[in-house]
């Protein structure tokens, strides 16, 4: 079949000027727990210890890839003030490699509030361990955390903390390792972060694991004792035998933990799945600043967007003149076959039976799928109605819920309505799905709904027999726009975890490349699971 042609030919300033502001916007936001983080550099040095990004650093392979999760978690959740609220959850997580070996990274962040957990902070460990269980990654934790911050700690944190050891005990029953790194504290709950993991490298003078602390042991019991005794790396290295591995220094106990993961052989376990033949695309992927409209309520045409992503700008489109607005391609993403369905408008019958038996396809024949939203959802109007909507939507939920194979989402403009549904949304469970900062999902876009209510508010003072304010319906109309927008862009939806992070556009391929290894080298993993996780001794 012949090779799509771009129809990109003259550069469009005022749309890149926007993304690229939308894109320092989302590094500015990013960077707020970064620096936060480093102003206690100064007690940890005095400590002799590493600060906590810098023990990721010196932990991963510096030459690997790392795919950073949730760097917006909890923004706009605790503080609602955009230009002070901070993002990450006090947590620092992704996937990365350790002496050559794929896993889930997770360190806390002890330079903002000694580590202690944000309202969205237990959500985003349980949303790694599903990650780490599902793609067969052994999980590191940095541990250093003051725990629940009982300032704002609820009941409901507490009883879904019990969700973070249970997946911890699923793990290591399925036979996927699990590390810990005592830097500093990790009391009550957080004690039993090692004591449910498989190896824990304890560091002399500072790491420390105690169910309680000195002053809740003299609260609760009348004894007077110190930290150390309590629950000292050395004690339980030499007494309690929590402690495998004992470092003198952060540093050190990173490189024994290198060590460890290294001596495991859990590369001879999955087959490579990382690929020579891969072909860049023929387009320069900065482009999509230009292409992609900011502004979702103008059109493009996805294949443009296909073009500077995958293999050679090379695919083959499937039923292309049938449900046009529905583009359906089968391609390679680094050298890996791949299924990408995007939108070109919005959903309508066509394109939803196309998109169901395309779905289908790619499951029968073991091909990963690849989610590009852009669209406002299942048309609506009679003559959908009488074309089947309802069924034909039906059908195509019914099979993206249905595949087993790899799901990959990007929200890369609209996503809105049950047309987030058909192209798996957050509730699909994706294997993936990160968002451009252009994104915007929700029910349906903010223009919309306030019309929509503008139009219930008239029609029901006219049933009443009413007069109708036009001031009062102006005002009702902004109040409904405001709360629709402010909740439906990218920024907003990644505080409160409805994806895995927010991306550059000009990031696309090499995440999907990323994300797609990870996918297919779990599933080409062969696992030693036992009945019961491992006990300690």
């Amino acid at each position: 079949m012949p090779i799509y042609k771009t129809k990109y030919l003259t550069p469009n300033p005022e749309n890149r000027a926007e993304m690229e502001g939308l894109i320092a916007r989302l590094r500015e936001i990013e960077s707020r727990a970064a620096n936060l983080s480093a102003k206690r550099n100064p007690v940890f040095e005095k400590r002799g210890q590493l600060p906590p990004r810098e023990r990721v650093q010196r932990l991963l392979d510096p030459d690997r890839p790392f795919l950073p999760l949730y760097t917006l978690a909890n923004y706009l959740y605790e503080d609602d003030n955009p230009e002070s609220s901070i993002g990450g959850g006090n947590v620092i997580m992704g996937i990365g490699f350790v002496s050559g070996v794929r896993c889930m990274i997770w360190a806390d962040d002890s330079g903002i509030g000694a580590g202690s957990m944000t309202p969205k902070t237990m959500e985003v460990c349980c949303n790694v361990l599903d990650i780490a269980l599902k793609q067969k990654l052994p999980l590191i934790h940095l541990v250093e955390s003051a725990g629940a911050n009982l300032t704002n700690f609820t009941v409901e944190n507490w009883a879904g903390s019990g969700g973070m050891f249970k997946r911890l005990a699923h793990m290591s029953a399925a036979g996927i390792p699990t590390f810990v790194i005592l830097h500093g504290a990790s009391t009550a709950g957080g004690a039993y972060m090692p004591g449910m993991s498989d190896y824990v490298i304890g560091v002399e003078k500072t790491g420390l694991a105690a169910l309680a602390g000195p002053a809740l042991v003299k609260s609760a019991t009348g004894e007077d004792t110190d930290a150390r005794a309590l629950g000292g790396s050395e004690m339980h290295a030499s007494r309690s035998g929590l402690v495998e591995y004992l470092a003198p220094n952060d540093d050190t106990a990173i490189g024994e933990t290198r060590e460890v993961i290294n001596r495991l052989g859990w590369n001879k376990s999955s087959h490579n799945t990382v690929t020579n033949s891969a072909i860049p695309p023929k387009h320069d992927i900065d482009d999509l600043l230009d292409i992609v409209p900011v502004d979702f309520q103008k059109p493009y045409d996805m294949r443009e967007v296909l073009t500077r992503i995958v293999d050679g700008s090379d695919f083959t489109e499937f039923k292309p003149r049938y449900g046009p607005g529905t583009v359906c391609v089968n391609t390679k993403i680094g050298g890996m076959k791949c299924a990408i369905i995007g939108n070109n408008a919005p959903i309508d019958p066509e394109g939803a039976t196309k998109a169901a038996q395309f779905f289908q396809l790619a499951d029968k024949s073991d091909t990963p799928l690849i989610f590009l939203h852009n669209t406002t959802g299942y048309i609506v109007g009679t003559k959908s109605e009488q074309n089947g909507m309802i069924k034909h939507g039906a059908k195509m939920i019914q099979a993206v819920s249905n595949v087993q194979v790899p799901k990959i989402s990007m929200y890369i403009g609209a996503s809105f309505g049950a047309g987030n549904y058909g192209m798996c949304g957050y509730a699909y469970d994706p294997d993936f799905l990160f968002a451009w900062p252009n994104a915007q999902t929700n029910v349906m876009g903010a223009e919309t709904a306030a019309n929509t209510m503008k139009q219930v508010f008239i029609a029901r003072a006219i049933r009443k027999g009413e007069d109708i304010d036009d001031a009062a319906l102006e005002q009702e109309y902004e109040t409904i726009r405001s709360h629709f927008a402010r909740q439906e862009n990218a920024f907003y939806t990644a505080g409160r975890l409805l994806c895995d992070g927010v991306i550059d556009p000009r990031d696309t391929r090499n995440v999907l490349t990323f994300c797609l290894q990870t996918c297919l080298e779990g599933r080409a993993r062969t696992l030693k699971p036992n009945r019961f996780g491992v006990a300690r001794y």
